[in-house]
């Protein structure tokens, strides 16, 4: 299966993540979200989105570890890895303006900070950031 993580890049960036080797994922608060955190296998592959003024997808990671219990709050945590930067930024106008997904929570739930992404989706964005 394919995600999308959203992440402020004033707190922590595609930067942050390609200097560490791994990276525990967390602060995610949210049931939805959650509940899709629950969904992850190792070996699953993400999208990277930054928040805030960016508002557009940066790059790939792995997903590294099943989901578990961080032990100093017990918050659902993950580990990931950096895969690689996309060529060209995929911005959230760019996704919108084409109207191809019009569904895709990305869209929809703006607030949702962990989502699912298709096949269709996640293809689109490479050949989008081919450009």
């Amino acid at each position: 299966m394919k995600w999308l993580l959203k992440t402020e890049p004033e707190q922590y960036s595609w930067s942050d993540l390609t200097n560490e080797n791994e990276a525990i994922w967390d602060g995610v608060k949210a049931p939805a979200a959650i509940k899709n955190i629950k969904q992850m296998k190792p070996g699953d592959l993400t999208f990277i989105y930054h928040t805030g003024k960016e508002r557009a997808i940066i790059g790939i990671a792995e997903i590294r570890s099943s989901p578990f219990n961080n032990p100093d709050n017990q918050e659902l945590v993950f580990k990931i890895t950096a895969v690689k930067k996309l060529p060209q930024v995929v911005t959230l106008k760019h996704i919108k303006e084409s109207g191809m997904f019009p569904n895709w929570d990305l869209v929809r739930l703006p607030r949702l900070s962990v989502l699912p992404v298709s096949p269709e989706q996640w293809e689109t964005v490479l050949d989008w950031s081919r450009c």
